[in-house]
């Protein structure tokens, strides 16, 4: 392999660069792909503990979370059926709150993102968000897709809703989280009216303390536009505490 490719490689996770033996990739270059696949196709089939994530997230101060689910009945229909993953199953045992933000811990397509993810990334935004705004007793869903989050949203009583969600697996990153904003959650809201934040998974992703920032930021923004979504912007302005991270523009209005 030259040295160009040695040194890109080095900056990014992707399959790059890979020489060859012969015709063919080299051995080690195919059971690694093998096995990031494996580690994929187990990462969208994996359960989780909801009991143990919740004893966790009561820990985070925010309140103890309610337990909910979609109509979706089990995995194996959850990856079939979309549609039932959007829908909620029962929503009574959640409270309507005064609080102005909600957040939703959600299995997604990698339960095992919220696992490894998802308490720490609810401690940042607890203390960034949670330093200037109320926040009601989070929620945790299985068998989710974001739009679930509308109906809990609007559940709840609050203004915004963000969901953390375990994003698609993929082969170089089995386990990152995606979270998704939403002013003014109802059902029926479309995904141009909200704002995603992904690939949080530190320590190659975005960090837990850099991606509470971006919601934060996103939040004024939403208040003060009225809305989140395609109108609400973001931008890169660099770095954050010496890493990479994006942070909303507040006045980009279409």
């Amino acid at each position: 392999m030259s040295a160009v490719w040695q040194d890109l490689r080095r900056h990014t996770q992707a399959r790059i660069g890979l020489g060859r033996s012969g015709d063919a990739q080299p051995t080690r270059s195919v059971l690694e792909f093998r096995a990031a696949h494996a580690l994929a196709r187990d990462a969208v089939r994996q359960s989780f503990d909801v009991g143990r994530l919740a004893r966790q997230v009561a820990e985070v101060g925010l309140g103890e979370p309610v337990a909910v689910t979609s109509r979706a009945s089990s995995r194996q229909e959850y990856l079939r059926r979309p549609d039932l993953g959007r829908l909620p199953n029962d929503l009574s045992q959640i409270p309507c709150t005064a609080a102005e933000v909600g957040f939703v811990l959600c299995d997604g397509l990698s339960p095992r993102a919220l696992t490894e993810h998802g308490v720490a990334l609810l401690r940042a935004l607890t203390d960034v968000v949670g330093a200037h705004r109320t926040i009601a007793a989070p929620v945790i869903a299985t068998g989710a897709r974001v739009a679930l989050g509308d109906h809990i949203g609007q559940a709840m009583g609050v203004q915004t809703i963000v969901v953390l969600i375990g994003e698609r697996p993929g082969l170089s990153v089995a386990s990152s989280l995606g979270l998704y904003l939403t002013h003014l959650p109802r059902p029926g809201r479309s995904d141009a009216e909200r704002n995603c934040v992904s690939n949080v998974h530190p320590p190659d992703g975005l960090g837990y303390l850099d991606a509470a920032r971006v919601i934060d930021a996103l939040i004024t923004g939403a208040r003060t536009l009225g809305r989140s979504g395609v109108d609400l912007k973001a931008v890169s302005v660099g770095a954050l505490d010496g890493s990479r991270s994006t942070i909303l523009d507040q006045h980009v209005v279409s």
